[in-house]
């Protein structure tokens, strides 16, 4: 088939590779517009546009999929279909109906769970232990069309959200590779969503990824996996902002108030509402990330002394 790619960052790029390796011929890709990177903050293209160009491919960055500029060139090349990995941007009713076989989605879950922006960081911070990729047609409603097919992925006890994404990135381009096989020759047929165990995934806010060490620990742990590395898990320590890098469940010490900090040579432990967590990276504000053992000898925690929650407004 004829295809037109949609994506925008890395973890898109596998698939994108998948398809360019595949049977089928990818003759444009479509991307969001270049945005402002780093401190000079000047425009810098999306990891999916970098790969295209290095690949001789048509490169499309409309403001909004609805500019009429942008479809008049998608009918132009008359796609058979639009496969599409976490390109960001809604897609019109007009937009949709150009492609002979639609646009298809690969979505970092297995629907009807977790629909929305952000399934895998869902999947982590709800305790998991399976999830998956599918591929789906895409409708107007949110990530509700029709499957074309799935695979499933053990989310392991030490998985950050970043871990479990890059590996249903390159396990879900097979997928997508072989949705397009499937929908080629007629194989493959969608099928509707059912209507129970629909749950979403709206987008983690800043305020989402804060850690309140009144709960469990088991909590904590969740929430500090699956911020990793987006938006990064967070705490206040006198009165300033720390990063949350990486922790660990420490079910031997439960002596620690919630909040409660513990430092010896080696380990620093805090408590939470059931037994401690030990912090094992940590990246104070305005500085990179250090071995949380390191910044507990630089800060001399005093006996006694708390991580505390602050007030998002």
């Amino acid at each position: 088939m004829k295809l037109v790619f949609a994506g925008t960052p890395e973890v898109a790029v596998p698939a994108l590779d998948a398809l360019i390796a595949s049977r089928h011929e990818v003759v444009a890709v479509v991307t969001r517009p270049d945005a402002p990177a780093g401190r000079g903050r000047r425009l810098v293209a999306s990891p999916v546009a970098e790969r295209a160009e290095e690949a001789g491919i048509e490169v499309l960055k409309p403001v909004k999929p609805r500019d009429e500029e942008f479809q008049a060139r998608l009918r132009e090349i008359g796609p058979d279909c639009c496969p599409v990995v976490a390109y960001g941007a809604l897609l019109p009713k007009s937009a949709l109906e150009i492609p002979a076989h639609g646009w298809v989605n690969l979505h970092f879950s297995l629907l009807p769970a977790w629909r929305g922006a952000a399934p895998v960081q869902h999947s982590v911070m709800a305790g998991d232990e399976v999830t998956g990729a599918s591929t789906f047609q895409i409708e107007q409603g949110l990530d509700s069309g029709p499957v074309y097919g799935v695979i499933t992925e053990d989310v392991r006890p030490t998985d950050t959200s970043g871990d479990l994404l890059t590996r249903l990135a390159f396990a879900g381009s097979g997928l997508l590779v072989a949705t397009m096989d499937g929908i080629e020759d007629g194989s493959l047929q969608p099928v509707p969503q059912p209507l129970d165990g629909i749950s979403l995934a709206p987008k983690i806010t800043v305020e989402d990824a804060q850690v309140d060490w009144n709960a469990p620990a088991l909590r904590v742990d969740r929430i500090v996996r699956g911020c990793t590395p987006a938006p990064g898990a967070w705490t206040v320590f006198r009165d300033e902002r720390l990063k949350l890098v990486q922790a660990g469940l420490a079910t031997d010490r439960t002596d620690l108030a919630p909040g409660e900090l513990s430092a010896g040579k080696n380990n620093v432990y805090v408590g939470t509402g059931s037994h401690a967590v030990e912090l094992l990276w940590v990246q104070p504000q305005g500085k990179k990330p250090m071995k949380a053992a390191d910044w507990a000898r630089g800060v001399r925690i005093a006996p006694g002394e708390l991580l505390t929650k602050a007030d998002v407004r």
